[in-house]
């Protein structure tokens, strides 16, 4: 609901946010910049300023969903597959740098945690849907923290990073999916050592 007057806003506030932070002022701010009444603040976003940032989050997963359907992701390997959803969420957000570093200021505080976790989770589990996982069983959530890791770091690392394209982010990037590759295949030798002590333990 409202998706067009929350768009709207959104828009308005990233004119503010990187001088005044996320903010009710900014909210109020940037529902009058829309040209909206002021009780559009409340019937846009119910939980405030928060819902607004929420709405940016979100946004973002949309826009890195929509580039992801021309990039034929299937053909990929997994792991390009993660690279190529972890880069296009960072590069929707280049416009917005200042912006973005002010979010995760507001979603450190301790009475944004569990909403930023929240936010995060959501877009990790995109970026696997996108990616083609079918995992159903504790790979589900494996699979899921192990990203939140590489994008969380990467995206902290993209912050202070003035090279040109951003090439040292994506190197960064790409050598974060390379520990987390060797992690699974640990776990996977792991499994199958344990499945052959089980069979030896039955055995005896």
């Amino acid at each position: 609901m409202l998706e067009a007057e929350k768009d709207a806003i959104l828009q308005q506030a990233l004119r503010h946010v990187p001088f005044d932070g996320w903010g009710d002022a900014v909210l109020a701010r940037a529902v009058a910049d829309a040209g909206f009444d002021p009780v559009m603040a409340y019937r846009a976003f119910p939980d405030g300023v928060g819902a607004l940032v929420d709405h940016f989050c979100a946004t973002a997963d949309h826009a890195m969903l929509a580039a992801l359907e021309a990039d034929n992701l299937m053909a990929m390997r997994i792991r390009d597959r993660i690279a190529t959803a972890v880069r296009r969420r960072i590069e929707y957000y280049a416009p917005h740098r200042e912006a973005v570093r002010r979010m995760l200021a507001f979603y450190a505080l301790p009475s944004h945690a569990g909403r930023g976790m929240k936010r995060l989770y959501s877009t990790v589990n995109e970026m696997w849907y996108a990616a083609g996982d079918t995992a159903t069983d504790f790979n589900f959530y494996s699979k899921r923290a192990l990203l939140a890791g590489v994008y969380s770091s990467t995206l902290l690392f993209w912050l202070g990073d003035e090279s040109e394209g951003y090439a040292a982010t994506w190197e960064f990037l790409d050598r974060r999916i390379d520990n987390v590759m060797q992690i699974q295949k640990f776990k996977g030798k792991a499994k199958e050592g344990l499945g052959r002590m089980k069979k030896l333990w039955f055995a005896a």
